[in-house]
């Protein structure tokens, strides 16, 4: 009778891609899948390391390692003279059959959970525009980061101070709120001291976290309509109750809210300048809000969206300065310096800060510690303020352009809407007009505008564009309009 062979074959470890490279990682993942589908069974013997690198034709180094972490992983067993084998206690665990790749073409779609699609969407929302003529949110290039930023930049992190360590304080670095404090009591007029500032990752995670803080699900709240679609996102996750109030040359209207809905538990608001539409929110409505929310025990989250940025006069005070005990700001560096900071701000009602600090460690524990140590040097060293005075005449320039190439070459029935602050004007469309396929007819031809008709909670919203122009010098601005025109329906000038 001839000899039994001692080991086998395994047909399946041929299908190597050897493009990919990592061929060690290949072999041990076909074992892995050999021993899930019954191609190799427990208690089998494997070839010797230096036979299968022969049959295989790769280095013998890449079989050993291959064979060493399926070892690990509990796949093979290995005594001396007995070779290397798969593990029996293989046999008493259910097969797990391997995976079809992605790429076949009979692998259906799986099921997503009910807020994959949610999320999806609002990532594509807020997908950044290529920074081309009129992105929103694009600052001026060569400003921001200036050199002084740059200089302090390279000292902060040569010191000892910003040296790589442990854990830092989700309420953020210490010097950074106490400038963050002194900047915003004296820029606009917020009542506060250091121990109310928390460091966030922008105003978005600052919305979040005022979410999670202040609202249960089913609370209801009042947000502005159309609105800033993360703020919308952030609601729509939490599973709050959202009455959308509509805005008007005065803002939020606040009577609105009262008529409907007047034990809701929170206000969202941007009261100096709406987003999308850019009017600030009157005095007589901000005393209604706030009567409101001190009535009934109820908090007003202020996102206090492009204050800086103001072209006529000094930029509107805060809300937060009439009610400090039910008002939490947001703020920003994102349009001021430059959005890859990602540094922002909450300043929060004392007995609520130890909430909030709580609800930033736990989305990411806390900023990067060195660009917090930068930016507290150039805010205490008043470079900060220099910047936003250079930045708020250099925008005021490159907005004075833009209209002033814009508006002839509007057709009938096409609008500026006014407003005399931020980084982008708001154009509007007739009625009936499609501001999407206008936005996309733009993309082809190079030119980067924002729909606000999606902004709204119920379609159909009003349709308009965001234009910005903080990003673009002069001739450039003059350029895209003649460009713009073409979608306008209108010969280039």
């Amino acid at each position: 009778m001839p000899k039994q062979r001692a080991t086998i074959a395994i047909p399946s470890l041929k299908a190597f891609d050897r493009r990919d490279g990592q061929v060690g990682r290949q072999l041990a993942q076909r074992l892995r899948d050999a021993v899930a589908t019954g191609e190799l069974k427990p208690g089998e013997r494997l070839p010797s390391t230096r036979t299968l690198a022969a049959s295989l034709g790769v280095a013998r180094g890449l079989v050993v390692e291959a064979f060493d972490q399926l070892r690990a992983e509990g796949y093979l067993d290995a005594r001396v003279g007995a070779g290397t084998r798969v593990a029996l206690t293989l046999s008493n665990e259910p097969l797990v059959t391997p995976p079809v790749s992605r790429l076949h073409p009979d692998f259906p779609d799986p099921v997503l959970p009910p807020a994959a699609e949610r999320l999806a969407a609002f990532a594509r929302a807020v997908a950044s525009q290529p920074q081309v003529p009129f992105a929103v949110a694009v600052p001026a290039a060569g400003i921001a980061p200036d050199d002084t930023w740059r200089k302090l930049g390279n000292r902060v992190r040569a010191s000892s101070c910003a040296a790589p360590a442990s854990y830092a304080d989700p309420y953020g670095l210490p010097a950074l709120r106490a400038a963050i404090a002194d900047h915003v009591r004296r820029a606009r007029a917020v009542r506060c001291e250091m121990e109310n500032v928390i460091v966030t990752s922008g105003t978005q995670q600052g919305l979040y976290m005022a979410g999670r803080v202040l609202l249960s699900r089913a609370d209801a709240v009042w947000a502005e309509d159309p609105a800033y679609p993360g703020l919308r996102a952030v609601l729509e996750d939490l599973g709050v109750l959202t009455h959308h109030l509509p805005v008007d040359e005065q803002g939020l209207d606040v009577q609105r809210g009262l008529a409907i809905y007047p034990t809701a538990r929170t206000a969202f608001v941007t009261p100096s300048h709406q987003y999308p539409i850019g009017m600030p929110l009157s005095m007589a409505r901000r005393q209604a809000l706030v009567a409101w929310a001190e009535r009934n025990q109820a908090w007003i989250v202020e996102d206090d969206y492009d204050s800086e940025l103001r072209y006529a006069g000094h930029p509107f005070p805060a809300i937060q300065g009439l009610s400090p005990a039910r008002v939490i700001y947001l703020g920003t560096f994102s349009k001021v310096l430059f959005p890859s900071l990602r540094l922002g701000y909450v300043i929060a009602p004392t007995p609520l800060v130890d909430a909030f600090a709580g609800a930033r460690a736990m989305l990411d524990r806390h900023s990067p510690t060195a660009d917090q140590h930068v930016l507290a040097a150039y805010m205490q060293d008043g470079s900060f303020e220099a910047h936003v005075r250079r930045i708020r005449g250099l925008y005021a320039e490159r907005r004075a352009v833009l209209l002033e190439a814009l508006i002839p070459a509007l057709p009938e029935g096409w609008s500026i809407q006014p407003s005399d602050q931020g980084m982008h004007i708001v154009l509007w469309l007739p009625e009936g007009a499609d501001d999407g396929q206008i936005a996309a007819q733009a993309q082809a031809i190079g030119l980067a505008m924002r729909p606000i008709s999606p902004m709204y909670a119920s379609p159909p919203g009003r349709p308009g564009l965001m234009l910005g122009f903080g990003g673009f010098p002069p001739e450039q601005l003059r350029e895209a309009v003649k460009r713009a025109a073409t979608l306008f329906g209108l010969p280039p000038s």
